[in-house]
């Protein structure tokens, strides 16, 4: 099977729908207002792109109320996103929790939660990572243990999305978890004993749940931490083992997607500096050692775009080079948008570590990204190991 080497008409017509749209909604002033709220985005421009362009929608099939599109088209847009540092429920809500409930496999749940998720009326979170904030994909730092629903005749055992016994409590705290304390349902990876995980669905209302918002570097954003004392659940599959390490390289793969928008900002930024800033009566974007510096800035963005695509293609079409092209995109689009954003605040000089000035929102960008799902070595070790099994006619592990 081959994929296009590049965006169809069509994705470029999503880009520049977006790309509009963002700019006379999402500019730096709106920019920071959205991070600063209490959901860490703004609600009306979240409404506004499900609605006029259906974001959320996209890569949800027909039959669970999306359009039916694929990752691809989820991908463009989350690179508009990373360009306009607009924050947004998108990442973790319609990539992390819509992926998981489809690669669970539950119909029943996929039915209840993705209308809501597509339209955007909803959000979900993926409680996953645990105090050492990493997202492991064969175990967990929740606890999940059976319980007999009829124990307590107090207690509502009927879970009032899906009218089904939950017979499950979950224990223990989640970390990083993207946009949770603003979510309206909770997907919570959960060990089961014996090596087993799964993943459980919970009503974050419950009594037994408690979200705290955790400061980031990155203000764009937002994420929480959520522990879990006997709080009810439902399972959505009680075996989570092949679903986990997919949606790390699909995370990984959407985390891309934004740092290549970053990396695109920092470049128009820097461009248009050195074309406006005069030293020696000229413009500093004349001097030809500064030339360089920008084409190289533009060989970095090119160069992590394609990476980033061809990892795109991969997992919006499930492909067996996946965990290979996931683990090249995120160690090389980390690594470029880390160069880009240093050269960007290098070249504006001392106004780009000013808070009023949007390089430094480039510069934390870049930061906080690189460890979002797999730090850039972690990938690269990865990577080698890849390589090294498919020399040796191994099967990829």
């Amino acid at each position: 099977m081959t994929f296009a080497a590049r965006p169809s008409e069509e994705q470029h017509e999503l880009s520049s729908i977006v790309r509009n749209l963002l700019a006379r909604r999402s500019d730096s002033v709106a920019v920071r207002a959205a991070a600063e709220s209490e959901l860490g985005y703004d609600p009306e421009l979240w409404r506004t792109v499900c609605e006029q362009v259906g974001v959320a929608a996209l890569a949800v099939p027909e039959e669970y109320g999306g359009a039916g599109f694929t990752l691809v088209e989820t991908h463009v847009v989350l690179e508009e996103l990373g360009a306009a540092l607009t924050p947004s429920p998108l990442l973790g809500s319609g990539v992390l929790a819509t992926q998981a409930l489809l690669l669970s496999g539950d119909e029943a749940a996929c039915h209840r939660l993705l209308p809501g998720l597509a339209e955007g009326t909803r959000t979900a979170a993926v409680c996953w990572a645990g105090e050492d904030g990493r997202w492991h994909t064969d175990r967990a730092a929740v606890r999940a243990d059976a319980v007999d629903s009829h124990a307590d005749a107090g207690t509502d055992a009927v879970d009032a999305a899906g009218g089904t016994e939950a017979g499950w409590a979950l224990s223990g705290t989640a970390t990083l978890v993207l946009d949770g304390v603003g979510a309206d349902t909770l997907l919570v990876v959960a060990a089961l004993g014996a090596g087993r995980v799964g993943l459980f669905e919970v009503d974050p209302g419950d009594a037994g749940v408690h979200r705290t918002a955790t400061p980031a570097m990155d203000t764009t954003l937002r994420f929480a931490r959520v522990e879990f004392a006997g709080a009810r659940a439902v399972p959505v599959t009680l075996d989570a083992g092949a679903l986990l390490p997919v949606l790390h390289d699909i995370a990984a793969v959407a985390v891309t997607a934004l740092q290549v928008g970053a990396a695109r900002r920092g470049l128009d930024m820097t461009v248009e500096y050195a074309g406006q800033r005069e030293q020696f009566g000229r413009p500093i974007g004349s001097f030809q050692a500064l030339k360089h510096r920008m084409a190289d800035m533009l060989v970095a963005v090119e160069t992590a775009r394609s990476a980033s695509w061809a990892a795109a293609q991969s997992a919006a079409h499930r492909t067996p080079r996946l965990p290979h092209d996931a683990a090249l995109a995120k160690a090389w689009c980390s690594e470029a948008l880390h160069h880009i954003a240093s050269e960007t605040v290098q070249l504006h000089g001392g106004i780009a570590i000013t808070w009023e000035h949007d390089a430094q929102m480039v510069f934390k960008r870049a930061h906080a990204t690189s460890q979002l799902f797999g730090q850039p070595h972690e990938h690269r070790r990865r990577l080698f190991r890849l390589l090294e099994q498919a020399a040796d006619g191994r099967p990829a592990s």
